[in-house]
């Protein structure tokens, strides 16, 4: 797959595509990203490519023209069209099931704003979806790419050390959407505190169940809607609902 990023800060994508885990995705071409510069398409002697807002008000906006032939560059790169991504409060919150779906797609077009925003006519000419990353205003779209980069390279086959490590992420189908357990490893004691008893047992099944049952305590706790989700969906046993009844009569 390959995602393409349109950036006026391409050298904020060099530690995330050379760093960690997750480079071996882009190291071995399982997830190409190419970096377009829209100041590279603007016209004039200082490359401009934002100005005033109509109408008055603060900051400047992304002008439409730099954008639009940056993307047009972008676009003939590639064997096909590709969907065009603009990261904005205004989108929905990325979550697992997109990220999973942009992980078996060819990829995507991510135009990452700054200032107060881009032309609107831009928006409503070239973009196909706007995605969020929560209720809260960055100053650039370069995170949020970021974090949609990283959240679909460790789901490539071969990236994690452990072709299972994301099947037990949180809010992952083979955990029902929960949130995961708690994690603990060495030493078995630290500042007094030890180690649940039970993980240390060897009993699998007892491990297994204990670890259900935190997950669905924390969810319920922290992210009742997805206990409401799993539950709708069918995902819950008797056993869990058991458990989460007995739970709900220990905090009432």
């Amino acid at each position: 797959m390959r995602f393409d990023v349109l950036t006026l800060f391409p050298e904020l994508f060099g530690p995330l595509l050379t760093s960690g885990i997750t480079r071996r995705a882009y190291e071995s071409g399982q997830v190409q990203v190419q970096l377009h510069n829209p100041r590279d398409h603007a016209e004039g002697h200082y490359r401009r490519v934002d100005d005033r807002p109509f109408g008055g008000g603060p900051g400047m906006v992304m002008m439409a023209e730099p954008l639009a032939r940056c993307l047009q560059a972008a676009q003939a790169q590639r064997t096909s069209r590709a969907p065009v991504v603009l990261f904005s409060p205004l989108g929905r919150p990325l979550d697992h099931a997109q990220v999973e779906r942009w992980s078996a797609s060819e990829g995507a077009v991510l135009v990452c704003g700054r200032y107060e925003g881009l032309d609107q006519r831009f928006i409503d000419a070239h973009v196909d979806e706007q995605i969020s990353l929560g209720d809260f205003v960055l100053s650039g779209g370069e995170i949020a790419a970021m974090a949609l980069l990283d959240a679909v390279a460790r789901l490539q086959p071969g990236v994690l050390g452990d072709a299972d490590s994301h099947a037990l992420d949180s809010f992952n189908p083979a955990l029902d959407g929960l949130l995961d357990c708690p994690h603990y490893t060495r030493p078995e004691l630290w500042d007094g505190q030890g180690v649940p008893e039970v993980l240390l047992s060897g009993h699998h099944g007892q491990i297994e169940r204990w670890r259900r049952e935190q997950r669905l305590a924390l969810t319920a706790r922290l992210r009742p809607e997805l206990i409401a989700q799993a539950r709708a969906a069918g995902r819950l046993s008797r056993q869990d609902e058991a458990y989460l009844a007995a739970l709900s009569d220990t905090l009432a």
